[in-house]
């Protein structure tokens, strides 16, 4: 791969990155609908065809990242409760093992279906 390429990916993805978390700090509600709209995963699937991944690899990583994603919002919906109980660190921790068992229930649940998540 080119090292300027690669360069340039850090540097949009990050900008990306830097950008919400500084939109955020001024409008939260702005800054949650710009980090909902699937900007990362979008910009990975234009990196995976610009570097010309199969079609079947980008169908797989879509696919992939629908039920991951699925699994990570109960812990968006608890946040707000979990900070006031917990403070932040705690809550995100909470949140992260929510996640972790919204994950192992989807695979548990998704297996007889062919949904291998892990």
């Amino acid at each position: 791969m080119n090292f300027g390429w690669l360069l340039a990916k850090y540097a949009l993805s990050a900008g990306l990155v830097v950008l919400v978390s500084e939109v955020a700090k001024r409008s939260g509600r702005v800054g949650a609908l710009i980090t909902a709209l699937p900007l990362v995963t979008i910009l990975v699937l234009v990196w995976m065809h610009l570097e010309r991944s199969a079609p079947a690899k980008i169908a797989e990583y879509a696919r992939y990242t629908f039920w991951y994603v699925l699994a990570t919002l109960p812990m968006f919906a608890l946040l707000p409760e979990l900070l006031a109980r917990f403070g932040f660190w705690g809550a995100l921790a909470a949140g992260l093992l929510v996640t972790l068992g919204c994950v192992l229930l989807l695979t548990v649940l998704g297996r007889p279906f062919g949904l291998r998540l892990w």
